[in-house]
């Protein structure tokens, strides 16, 4: 009797070992992804501050935006004023919906008077009144000059649940510069601004494009992943000490 219960219990610590220890592997993983959480959490709140801190100053001049974006290399939501006339038969139309209704934001490239351009987002028209011959109120002629954002160039495309851009039908579903400057109709050899900028709400005559159409959404969730990362770990931690009491008892 006392022989079979030896063999029974014999096994049984190897395996309770080997539980502990993966039970201590999850553990370190669960308090990395709650401390790597909490890592984000302190990015993501200097990144609002920033932003903030950007969006309520002073316009720049373009110039000096552009010493700042060659320094940095990161002039986002940065206020920038240029001056210059519109090549309205560039434009480029980016799909996007504002307000509820689905249309277009219209990129249009501003020859500045040292004869670069930078493609500016003017704002959004309607699905319908996509064709410029349609609106050709707000097709301004001369010189203007834009007050906006600066907004950063995409490294690529941003996700691959996107449509890819279809270009012959001038429709872009992702906001890629180059393509858009080279097949805007630009002179060869034109110098393109390496930013955007997006138009404030100043108004444009006949009321399109509708400017000031930038969304501010920056999400922070990583408190709240911090908190569930470090509850599992502690619900694990507590799951473990059982389990060691228990095994304490049992030898």
């Amino acid at each position: 009797m006392s022989d079979v219960t030896g063999s029974s219990a014999g096994p049984s610590r190897p395996r309770s070992a080997l539980l502990l220890g993966l039970g201590l592997v999850l553990f370190a993983i669960l308090l990395g992804l709650g401390t790597w959480q909490v890592e984000r959490l302190h990015w993501k709140e200097g990144l609002v501050e920033t932003i903030d801190r950007r969006t309520h100053a002073a316009p720049l001049p373009l110039a000096d935006v552009e010493k700042e974006f060659a320094a940095s290399h990161d002039v986002d939501y940065t206020p920038v004023t240029a001056t210059g006339t519109f090549l309205h038969q560039g434009e480029r139309h980016f799909f996007s919906t504002w307000e509820g209704d689905t249309g277009f934001n219209v990129y249009t490239p501003l020859r500045l008077d040292d004869g670069r351009f930078v493609l500016v987002n003017r704002g959004f028209v309607p699905y319908d009144l996509k064709d410029p011959a349609k609106r050709q109120q707000g097709e301004v002629a001369g010189k203007v000059t834009v007050t906006g954002l600066a907004r950063n160039p995409l490294p690529g495309k941003p996700s691959m649940m996107l449509p890819d851009n279809d270009v012959a039908k001038n429709i872009f579903y992702w906001k890629d510069r180059d393509v858009m400057a080279s097949t805007a109709g630009l002179p060869a050899g034109a110098v393109l601004v390496p930013f955007f900028i997006d138009a404030d709400k100043t108004p444009n005559p006949g009321g399109l494009p509708v400017g000031g159409v930038t969304i501010i959404d920056v999400p922070n969730n990583h408190l709240q992943y911090a908190v569930t990362w470090y509850g599992l770990a502690a619900a694990l931690a507590a799951v473990l000490v059982l389990r060691l009491r228990r095994t304490a008892k049992e030898g």
